[in-house]
């Protein structure tokens, strides 16, 4: 009698096509200021993945144009959300720096928003990606406005929640490069002269998707 080969894993592809949830936490950067929705980095985000075979939910992405981390902790706890979600991504600090707070305070507010975050993905690390800050200086509205300076304080705050995010066993994700490559590249600038492009957010996705897939395949 010859024994037919078992799969490797008879429930990997049901797995993969359950319906999948994801949460998105930040500021401007997360809901896409001056980009058409479909272009935000979260939707084009769950576009790639369900392209990769995964059955998403759309993003829940809590986030607005301005937020500072205490900011964004504050809306958390006023918004309705699910006990956990497949995947979380957290990118905030811009506005922190914007309005010249301490790096002192940034550390402590990023930790807990990070914890929050991990909470969000019940209470599972691994499952958390951290996106680091872009640099803004580079973009018309930031030449004007001292861009060494900016870029000297954002690798400052990049440098803390790199450490915490190491601290805390979460994934990151590094795209402040590529936000600066937007200094000779307009096409990765938004019409109003600050914000990321739809082609500078695909750029993060492709940065970012390893991760994501890594995490949502993990759950199978």
């Amino acid at each position: 009698m010859i024994e037919e080969p078992r799969p490797e894993n008879p429930n990997k592809e049901e797995n993969k096509n359950s319906e999948l949830d994801y949460l998105a936490l930040g500021d401007s950067y997360t809901i896409g200021e001056s980009v058409e929705e479909s272009k935000r980095f979260p939707v084009q985000l769950v576009d790639r993945l369900k392209a990769e075979g995964f059955e998403m939910q759309p993003a829940k992405i809590v986030a607005r144009t301005g937020w500072t981390t205490d900011e964004l902790a504050a809306a958390i706890e006023n918004e309705e959300l699910k006990e956990s979600y497949n995947l979380v991504t957290l990118l905030i600090g811009v506005n922190n720096q914007y309005r010249g707070r301490s790096a002192d305070d940034y550390r402590g507010e990023f930790r807990k928003n990070l914890q929050t975050a991990i909470q969000y993905a019940g209470n599972k690390a691994q499952n958390v990606i951290v996106i680091s800050i872009p640099d803004y200086g580079v973009t018309p509205f930031g030449k004007s406005r001292n861009p060494e300076q900016i870029a000297k304080e954002i690798d400052e705050y990049n440098a803390i929640n790199f450490q915490e995010s190491q601290q805390a066993n979460v994934r990151y994700v590094e795209i402040t490069a590529i936000s600066r490559e937007a200094l000779n590249d307009e096409t990765l600038v938004a019409s109003d002269g600050l914000h990321p492009s739809g082609e500078m957010y695909r750029r993060w996705v492709e940065k970012v998707l390893p991760e994501a897939k890594e995490i949502l395949e993990s759950q199978n």
